[in-house]
Formats: structure tokens, C-alpha cells, sequence
């Protein structure tokens, strides 16, 4: 070997010696947000009866796929269209495991609590306590979704067994621009004549800054009967077709 080799393979060595190593992927991460909605909707519906909600979390994520969360949001739907006299508050916890079953396709399993602290809507009909397990699918920007309740669904008597399939797509548009068509359909068990089954559809238009701050513009609507979803106070159709605008930080 050369002078002239010997001095560049030196060169080369000390340089991989002395260069910094590779950060390893953290084992989890722990995220948090807060934001606000002009209207709370859950699958369409006015959670709120149209007034404004401040909402936060918190996300556990595994680097091994599993996931713990929890969400918390004011809520008016208990009093209002219940009747009941308890019940401003819903906090979810919410828990599962995300992977690939091929290079393009993956999978979300999981379970989910809506839960509704100091809730009497029992005494009115059935306690608002919600139990649902879940499995979605992900295809490039398309994803599937199915809900299945293993508990009354939101205060529906005997409504173990409801459940709620829906359809997504995310397209990119560009400098932080992201389009999201959904299409839902809700069943809750054993209402007489099905009056509790509606179809939902939303389109969202998010923006974001940066920094963790983005914004979303949604215009929704609903099939939902006025018969099964009126809001006694105001008379009117829960799931009416609205515009929602939302702020979020995440950190």
C-alpha cells in the first residue's frame, strides 16, 4: 500500500471514529394537545347543541405499536336531550396496538371507554357510560374503520351491540394543506324502527403551521331523523348540517 493510501485510509478511520453515532429511535414518545371547536360533533351528531367545546389530551405511543390514550371535552347532551341532571363532561380512555400486515397495508386494534363522570342519565333512560372495541385498516390514504359497542351505547337501553362502520381518505394538498372526505354509518340496537340508524358525511380541510398549531374548516351532515336526535331546548335537529372550525395545539 501507498504512503499516499495509508494516509487516506487513516483519514477515513479517525473520521468514522470521532463522528457522532446515530441517535436511536426513542422507545415511546408522550405527546399532549389542546384545542377548541365551534361544535362538538361525535359521528355527526351535536354533542354541545352547537355551542363551542375546549378539548386536550394525552397519547402514549410504544415504538413496539401499542398505544394508551386518554381525551377529555365539555358536553351538553346529557342535560339537554337526556334530561338528566348530571353529566357536563366526557373523558375517553382509549387503548391498542398498531402494526403492518404487508408493506402497504396497516392495522389498528383497540378498545375505547367514553366515559361521563357523575352522569344521571340513568335515571332517565340508561347511564351514558360507553364501552367500544375497534379494528381499522389503512391502504395508502384510504382507511376503513368498525366499532362495535360491548356496552349501552350512549345512553340507548339495551343497545349493547350498536355499532358505527366508516370510510376516510387523506389527500396532501401542499404547503401544509390536507383534504379529508368521510362517509360513517351509525346503528344503535333495538330502537323501535330503526330511527336511531343515520348515515353521516363530513368534508375537512386542515392547515398546519407548524410548531404543532394547525386549524380545520369541516362541513358536515347527516341523515339523522328528527324524530329520534330533536334537542328538546331548541327544537332542533342534532345532527343538522353545520360548518365546524377547530384550532389545535399538539406538543
Amino acid at each position: 500500500m501507498s504512503i499516499k493510501n495509508l494516509t487516506i485510509l487513516c483519514t477515513a478511520l479517525a473520521a468514522s471514529a470521532f463522528a457522532p453515532a446515530h441517535a436511536a429511535d426513542p422507545d415511546y414518545t408522550l405527546g399532549f394537545n389542546i384545542g377548541a371547536v365551534s361544535d362538538y360533533r361525535f359521528r355527526g351528531i351535536s354533542q354541545t347543541s352547537f355551542d363551542p367545546a375546549i378539548q386536550g389530551g394525552v397519547d402514549f405511543s410504544h415504538k413496539s405499536g401499542f398505544y394508551l390514550g386518554t381525551w377529555a371535552s365539555n358536553v351538553k347532551w346529557i342535560k339537554d336531550y337526556v334530561g338528566a341532571t348530571k353529566g357536563s363532561t366526557e373523558i375517553d380512555f382509549y387503548g391498542g396496538f398498531k402494526g403492518s400486515l404487508t408493506k402497504d397495508i396497516a392495522f389498528d386494534i383497540g378498545a375505547i371507554r367514553y366515559q361521563y363522570p357523575g352522569n344521571t342519565a340513568g335515571a332517565v333512560l340508561a347511564n351514558a357510560n360507553t364501552s367500544e372495541i375497534y379494528g381499522a385498516l389503512t391502504y395508502g390514504m384510504f382507511t376503513a374503520k368498525y366499532s362495535r359497542a360491548v356496552s349501552n351505547f350512549v345512553a340507548n337501553p339495551a343497545s349493547a351491540g350498536s355499532s358505527y362502520i366508516d370510510l376516510a381518505a387523506t389527500f396532501d394538498l401542499g404547503n401544509g394543506f390536507t383534504l379529508t372526505p368521510h362517509i360513517g354509518y351509525q346503528h344503535v340496537a333495538n330502537v323501535v324502527g330503526n330511527t336511531g340508524n343515520y348515515s353521516d358525511y363530513a368534508l375537512t380541510l386542515a392547515k398546519d403551521f407548524g410548531n404543532g398549531f394547525s386549524l380545520t374548516a369541516s362541513a358536515i351532515g347527516t341523515s339523522a331523523k328528527r324524530a329520534f336526535y330533536t334537542n328538546p331546548p331548541d327544537g332542533k335537529n342534532l345532527g343538522k348540517s353545520t360548518l365546524v372550525i377547530g384550532a389545535k395545539y399538539s406538543f
